[in-house]
C-alpha cells in the first residue's frame, strides 16, 4: 500500500522494481491533475490564464483522450471510443481543447477518470502478458511500435508538463499553489 501525501497523492515506491515505480510516478502525476482540476466550477474550468486558451476543461478532456489514445487505441489496437471516434480530426485537430468549454464540469470528471481507470487496466493487461518491453499493437509508419515502458515514460512526461499548466491556471483561478 503507497503512502498517501497531504493532497491524496500516492507516494511512488521508493524500492519498487520497472513495474511498480513507473506507474507509481504515472499515478502521483495524475492525482497531482486530479488535485489542481477536480471539484471546480464550469466558469472555473473553462478560463484560460492569458495569453495561453489552455484551460483545465480543457485539459481534464485532452488527458482523458491521451489516456485513451495510447492505452486502448495504441497499446492494444482497439478502435477509438466515443466521443473521440465520431470527431473529424482532420476538420478540427484541436477538438477535445476546443469542445471542452461546452461540457458539464461533472462529465468532463467521469470522461477522464474513466479513461484513466480502463488506462491501468489495459497497461496492467499488458504488463502480465509481456512485461514493460510488451511493444504496441499498433506501429509507426516505419514499422517501429514503441514499448509499454516507452508509454508509461511518455505519459509520466505528458502528465508533468500538463501539470504546470494546471499549476498557473489554478493559482489564477483562486490563488491555489501546488508544490
Amino acid at each position: 500500500m503507497a503512502d498517501i501525501d497531504e493532497h491524496g497523492r500516492p507516494e511512488p515506491p521508493l524500492d519498487g522494481d520497472g513495474w511498480e515505480t513507473l506507474t507509481g510516478f504515472l499515478d502521483f502525476q495524475r492525482a497531482t491533475f486530479a488535485w489542481r482540476s477536480i471539484g471546480l466550477s464550469a466558469a472555473q474550468l473553462a478560463r484560460p490564464s492569458p495569453p495561453s486558451a489552455v484551460t483545465l476543461g480543457g485539459l481534464l478532456k485532452h488527458l482523458a483522450y491521451v489516456e485513451d489514445n495510447w492505452f486502448d487505441r495504441w497499446l492494444h489496437d482497439q478502435p477509438r471510443r466515443e466521443p473521440w471516434a465520431s470527431v473529424d480530426w482532420a476538420a478540427t485537430p484541436d477538438w477535445e481543447w476546443k469542445s471542452a468549454g461546452d461540457d458539464d464540469p461533472e462529465a468532463l470528471e467521469d470522461l477522464w477518470e474513466q479513461a484513466v481507470a480502463r488506462a491501468r487496466v489495459a497497461a496492467q493487461t499488458a504488463y502480465a502478458t509481456g512485461g514493460l518491453a510488451q511493444p504496441t499493437r499498433r506501429r509507426w509508419p516505419d514499422g517501429r511500435a514503441p514499448s509499454l515502458r516507452w508509454v508509461l515514460t511518455h505519459m509520466i512526461e505528458e502528465y508533468a508538463r500538463h501539470n504546470g499548466h494546471a499549476d498557473l491556471i489554478r493559482e489564477a483561478i483562486d490563488g491555489q499553489v501546488g508544490e
